[in-house]
């Protein structure tokens, strides 16, 4: 199990897409990592191997996503048992938590279905994701979330960026209360983390901290179009920058 050390009061977790990433995460100082593949199209449950490579790296908490594909937030009975599977696999893989949501298809909480997978996941840290931002009212979904007894909201305060979210999400943390922890993400950068945590008064929050690298292929061909694209990893630079502001240094 990993250790979330605390920045200055505060607690950074990286969405990393990769063993690698992860790493790089835990060697620019994050308290912890959530872990995913294809941010490209908002991320999606990791491989068994990388959970498990992923695992061994780190000593840091490591909360791994629950998301069978891309796209809404409805799932069928297909998708629901391989969700069941991979939070079985995660809490047996000694992962600290995992990072679901299920919505109905009117944009409320799928409360029957989250209530198993919460069940299930236990002892693991139980984190309701991005699925928040997709809700018809999120008052009440937070209301929701609170009764199936999950440890913390992931939420851009249901815009595209958590600074434009940040009212918003400043009236969640409000209502939680200390009920469960709200914690802002999406486009959160060394230029807004401090007035993000400032106005909301989140104690932590959620960076992808992430750089695009070009393919090392040297050879290419004009006559395929894709299979060679650049690929994003977490820059333990920006990591780091985004540690050094939060603890005030």
């Amino acid at each position: 199990m990993g250790i979330e050390k605390e920045i200055n009061g505060f607690k950074l977790e990286i969405c990393s897409n990769s063993s690698y990433s992860a790493l790089q995460a835990q060697l620019g100082g994050a308290s912890r990592v959530e872990l995913c593949q294809n941010l490209e199209n908002g991320g999606t449950t990791p491989s068994y191997g990388q959970i498990r490579r992923t695992r061994d790296l780190l000593d840091i908490g490591m909360h791994v996503l629950i998301r069978p594909r891309g796209g809404d937030f409805v799932y069928d009975a297909d998708h629901f048992e391989e969700m069941k599977m991979d939070v079985q696999f995660c809490r047996e893989a000694g992962c600290d938590g995992v990072v679901i949501g299920i919505l109905n298809t009117d944009g409320s909480v799928d409360k029957a279905r989250n209530a198993e997978l919460v069940a299930l996941a236990r002892p693991m840290t139980v984190v309701f994701h991005r699925a928040f931002d997709r809700c018809n009212d999120p008052s009440a979904a937070l209301e929701d979330i609170i009764s199936l007894g999950f440890d913390r909201v992931l939420t851009s305060g249901l815009r595209n960026t958590a600074e434009e979210g940040a009212p918003l999400l400043k009236e969640l943390i409000e209502q939680a209360n200390g009920r469960i922890e709200v914690m802002p993400g999406s486009g959160v950068n060394e230029d807004n983390v401090l007035n993000i945590l400032r106005v909301t008064g989140a104690r932590s929050i959620h960076s992808s901290a992430k750089i695009t690298m070009p393919s090392s292929m040297t050879y290419t061909s004009d006559a395929l179009d894709g299979m060679n694209e650049a690929i994003m990893e977490t820059s333990k630079e920006k990591v780091r920058g985004l540690v050094a502001l939060i603890g005030g240094g």
